[in-house]
């Protein structure tokens, strides 16, 4: 028996991963997804979603992936939860998944391995995620209504946080390490309109810390030039310092820009690959939500059955519909 020929594996578990598993199964595609350990992307770590289309009372982050992979599941999505170790991806030509020795072929590809925040690495910040510690200003800024919250970062990232979470707080003082803001000038001076927008330079975050109640308290602020350390009270605390793509695995071998997102022929989720494709967090460094990262999945689920259809199987795939493997006869004489 020949080695089965995967139509599509889909790399990654979050909201894109998971859609395009769910067109791609109900397609009759059979796709094979390789979720990852930390599967559920970053809504695994989230707490109340309110901004999904389709939940009028929220949803806890974890439980709406559940439901988002139970979805594909429902259709005949197969699923691996393990990392992939690395990839062999070819132009046109069959593409090969490794989990250390074990090897995965498919025809197409779908990249779905998301992105992460950047962390400051200070104490506290990922204890208090969901408890006043968050990377999100346009997930959680309505949470913070009426409330102080500091956005530290310095770049157009905190710029446009800042700006979505001035529409709910009473006070929002952004902290930055230097004097200056590497934000584009437009965006910083956008910024300083708001009149409920204090600038606060030059500190760094050494450690948020909880109050009597588990949510966080004060953030504890260190002078970059002086040294001299004060307690910054606070309701909200929202780390904007950007984001890394997990695009380390195909690094060389798909195109990427500067910062590593992945990148793709115009609207589509096409690569520079025939066969390789790319959705979600790896490929949006501008928007960045579930529900975009959802619409992307599904582009990509189409991409590739579109190219599926239009793209005769090579001789040595033994591919028939199903991703079933055929025997191969034996050649003459052997």
């Amino acid at each position: 028996m020949a080695e089965r020929v995967e139509n599509v594996i889909i790399i990654g578990g979050g909201p894109a991963g998971y859609t395009a598993a769910l067109y791609t199964a109900r397609a009759n595609l059979e796709p094979l997804v390789i979720e990852g350990f930390q599967w559920g992307g970053q809504l695994q770590n989230t707490t109340d979603v309110e901004n999904y289309p389709g939940y009028p009372e929220g949803i806890m982050g974890p439980e709406m992936m559940n439901e988002f992979r139970a979805q594909a599941e429902r259709f005949g999505t197969r699923f691996v939860t393990d990392d992939v170790d690395r990839v062999e991806l070819s132009d046109g030509g069959l593409q090969k998944i490794y989990l250390g020795d074990e090897e995965h072929i498919a025809r197409t590809v779908i990249l779905a391995m998301g992105a992460e925040p950047r962390r400051l690495g200070a104490p506290g910040e990922i204890e208090l995620g969901g408890c006043g510690v968050s990377t999100c200003g346009v997930c959680d800024g309505a949470f913070f209504r009426g409330q102080r919250v500091i956005v530290i970062g310095g770049g157009d990232s905190a710029m446009e946080d800042s700006i979505f979470i001035s529409k709910y707080a009473s006070e929002l003082t952004v902290v930055n390490r230097r004097p200056e803001f590497r934000a584009s000038k437009i965006m910083f001076e956008r910024a300083k309109e708001q009149s409920n927008i204090k600038f606060k330079t030059p500190f760094v975050a050494e450690e948020f810390v909880a109050g009597d109640g588990g949510k966080l308290d004060h953030v504890r602020l260190r002078n970059t030039e002086t040294d001299e350390v004060e307690d910054f009270d606070t309701d909200g605390a929202f780390i904007a310092i950007g984001h890394i793509p997990k695009s380390e695995i195909v690094e060389g071998q798909v195109g990427t820009d500067e910062n590593g997102y992945i990148v793709t022929e115009g609207s589509s989720t096409r690569t520079n690959l025939a066969g390789v494709f790319a959705v979600g967090d790896v490929v949006d460094h501008t928007y960045r939500q579930a529900v975009t990262a959802a619409g992307s999945g599904c582009k990509g689920a189409l991409d590739a059955e579109w190219y599926l259809r239009d793209t005769p199987p090579s001789p040595e795939a033994h591919w028939m519909p199903g991703g079933e493997p055929v025997e191969v006869a034996p050649t003459p004489g052997s």
